[in-house]
C-alpha cells in the first residue's frame, strides 16, 4: 500500500503543480519584486520596419477576408511589407492573393510544410520585425503597433500576441466553449510568465521576433511557431506577452477535427521536448527553464499520463486491505476518489450531450479538460510511431471569421 499512496501523492502534486502551484509562485514572485516592467507608450518613434507574414495552404474561402484585414492594419506602409506564401495550394488562394498589387506572393506548387514555407519566406523578407498571422484569423487594427513599440526594448527578442477563440450559436458550438475557456487560461499564465521572465512558446495565429535572431527550422517540425519562439529565447532574449494585439479564430467545425488537431500538437510537443533540451539546464537559463519546465514540459510529458495515476492509485488505496495503512488518512481519500469519479462522470456525460456542455459552465470545464489530456495521451503514442508527419491536413474551422 505504501506504493500506491506514493504514488498517488506524486502524480497528484505533478498536475497540481503544473496547472496551478507554479503559477502562484510566479504570481507571489512577481508581486514581491520592485522591478515592475512596463510596456512602451503605444506612439512609440522611430517605429521598426515590419515584414508581415501569412502561410496559406487552400485558403481560397477566408483568404480575401485575411487580405482585407491585413491591409486595414495601422502602420506607416512605408514600413511594412506583406509576403503571403501560398505553399503548394491548389485551389484559387494564390489567383486571389496576386489580385493584390500590395500583397507580394511567394507561391511555390510543392507542398513542404508550414516550416518550410516560413524558412522561404523570411528568406525573402527585408524588415527588422517579422510578424506571422495565421490565413484563418483576423487582427484587430492595432496589432502591428501593440507589437512594435516592443522592440525599443534591446532584451526582447520577440512578441506573442494573443488568441481569442469565438463561440458559435447555441447549439453549433461542438468545442468552442471549453477551447475559448482554456485560452483564457492560457493567456493568463502568458501574462503572468511574461511578468516574470519570459513567455514559453507563441501561438501561431500572432507571433513576433526579430529577424536577426531567426532560426531556419527544420522541414519535419511540427510546432514551428513553438519552437522557433523558444530557439529566440534560448539566445538570451526574453518573448514578451501583448494582449492588446490579438488574433480572432474559430473553433474546429467538430470535435473530430478538433481532435485531429490536438492529437497532432501533442505529437509535436515530443518532438519538440527533444530539440529543445538545452532548456533543461538550469544553471544556464534558470528562469526560463523553470517557466519552460513547470508550464510546458510537464503538461505535455507528465500531466496527462498522472491523472491517469491519480485516478487508479486512489482506487487501490480505497481497497478493503488498505483501510489499516490508512488509518485516519481513509476519509480524504475517500473524498478525493469520489471528487474525480465526479469530474470524470461530468465530463462523459457532457461528451454525450452537447446540450449538457452549452447550458453549464463545469461539464464544459470538465469535458474539454479531460478532451485535451486524452489527446495528449494519443499524441505521445502517435509521436513514438513516428507517422505523423509536418505536412497534415488542416482542421476545418465552424465558418469564416468575422470581427
Amino acid at each position: 500500500m505504501q506504493f500506491w499512496l506514493y504514488l498517488f501523492l506524486a502524480s497528484s502534486f505533478i498536475v497540481f503543480y503544473n496547472y496551478a502551484g507554479y503559477a502562484l509562485i510566479v504570481i507571489l514572485v512577481n508581486k514581491l519584486s520592485r522591478k515592475k516592467p512596463e510596456a512602451p507608450a503605444l506612439k512609440t518613434s522611430p517605429l521598426p520596419s515590419i515584414s508581415f507574414i501569412v502561410a496559406a495552404y487552400n485558403e481560397e474561402d477566408c483568404i480575401e477576408q485575411k487580405i482585407a484585414n491585413t491591409l486595414e492594419l495601422d502602420y506607416p506602409r512605408e514600413k511594412i511589407e506583406f509576403l503571403f506564401i501560398s505553399d503548394g495550394s491548389d485551389d484559387r488562394t494564390e489567383a486571389i492573393v496576386k489580385q493584390y498589387p500590395s500583397i507580394r506572393p511567394l507561391h511555390q506548387p510543392e507542398r513542404r510544410g508550414k516550416s518550410a514555407a516560413l524558412n522561404r519566406a523570411v528568406a525573402a523578407a527585408s524588415h527588422e520585425v517579422l510578424i506571422f498571422s495565421d490565413a484563418n484569423t483576423l487582427l484587430n487594427k492595432e496589432a502591428t503597433r501593440h507589437i512594435a513599440r516592443h522592440y525599443t526594448d534591446e532584451t526582447v527578442g520577440g512578441v506573442a500576441g494573443e488568441k481569442k477563440v469565438l463561440s458559435t450559436p447555441a447549439g453549433k458550438d461542438e468545442v468552442g466553449g471549453g477551447e475559448g475557456l482554456y485560452w483564457k487560461y492560457e493567456s493568463f499564465l502568458k501574462k503572468t510568465d511574461s511578468a516574470f521572465y519570459s513567455v514559453v512558446g507563441a501561438a501561431g495565429e500572432l507571433f513576433s521576433f526579430r529577424s536577426s535572431l531567426f532560426e531556419a527550422i527544420p522541414d519535419n517540425v511540427i510546432l514551428d511557431d513553438f519552437v522557433s519562439s523558444l530557439k529566440v529565447a534560448q539566445k538570451g532574449y526574453r518573448i514578451v506577452y501583448e494582449p492588446d494585439a490579438y488574433a480572432i479564430e474559430l473553433p474546429s467545425l467538430s470535435l473530430q477535427d478538433e481532435k485531429k488537431r490536438k492529437v497532432r500538437i501533442a505529437a509535436g510537443g515530443f518532438q519538440a521536448i527533444g530539440l529543445l533540451t538545452p532548456l533543461l539546464a538550469f544553471w544556464k537559463y534558470p528562469r526560463l527553464s523553470f517557466l519552460y519546465i513547470s508550464h510546458r514540459l510537464l503538461r505535455w510529458a507528465l500531466s496527462p499520463f498522472c491523472l491517469v495515476l491519480a485516478f487508479l492509485s486512489n482506487g487501490m488505496l480505497l481497497l478493503p486491505k488498505a483501510a489499516l495503512f490508512l488509518g485516519s488518512a481513509g476519509l480524504p481519500l475517500t473524498l478525493l476518489f469520489l471528487g474525480q469519479l465526479c469530474f470524470y462522470g461530468i465530463a462523459a456525460m457532457a461528451s454525450l450531450s452537447p446540450s449538457l456542455r452549452q447550458r453549464s459552465r463545469l461539464a464544459k470545464l470538465a469535458y474539454y479538460f479531460t478532451f485535451m489530456n486524452a489527446c495528449a495521451i494519443l499524441g505521445f503514442f502517435r509521436f513514438l510511431r513516428g507517422n505523423q508527419k509536418a505536412i497534415w491536413e488542416k482542421a476545418k474551422r465552424t465558418q469564416a471569421v468575422s470581427q
